[in-house]
């Protein structure tokens, strides 16, 4: 598969960010098993709660992750610039992993800037994946 070498990175972001939201998963389950929640049951929206902000930080992954995908799939498929789309790649994932951290520990601006970061980095791969198609 020689035609995915240059997308290395891309790659394994796409590994990583599996490995991430995992994580993520096990911390909610953590989280609500030594909160007593009762499974099934929904969550308190309370932003002091740390099982209300690790379930949050999971779910915005989670509504993120298709988009990864197609705009990944759609950029290597379309021969994009790898390190464009490779940058991108990984600045989405630092941009994930820091809003999961600061969702965690409730730094909240912070936290905003880190999904802006995220956000930002999926539009890059889709316009890097488009730029192929008009050059």
């Amino acid at each position: 598969m020689e035609f995915i070498e240059p997308y290395r990175l891309t790659v394994l972001v796409l590994g990583l960010s599996g490995a991430l939201f995992w994580l993520q998963l096990a911390i909610v389950d953590i989280v609500g098993i030594r909160a007593k929640h009762t499974p099934g049951f929904g969550i308190e929206q309370d932003h002091n709660q740390l099982l209300f902000r690790a379930n949050r930080a999971l779910a915005n992954s989670n509504e993120s992750i298709g988009i990864l995908l197609l705009f990944v799939l759609f950029a290597i498929l379309s021969n994009a610039n790898p390190n464009w789309l490779n940058d991108s790649a990984l600045a989405y994932f630092i941009g994930r992993a820091l809003h999961m951290l600061c969702y965690y520990l409730n730094i909240k601006v912070l936290r905003s800037i880190a999904f802006g970061v995220s956000f930002s980095a999926l539009l890059a791969m889709f316009i890097v994946g488009l730029l192929a198609w008009i050059q």
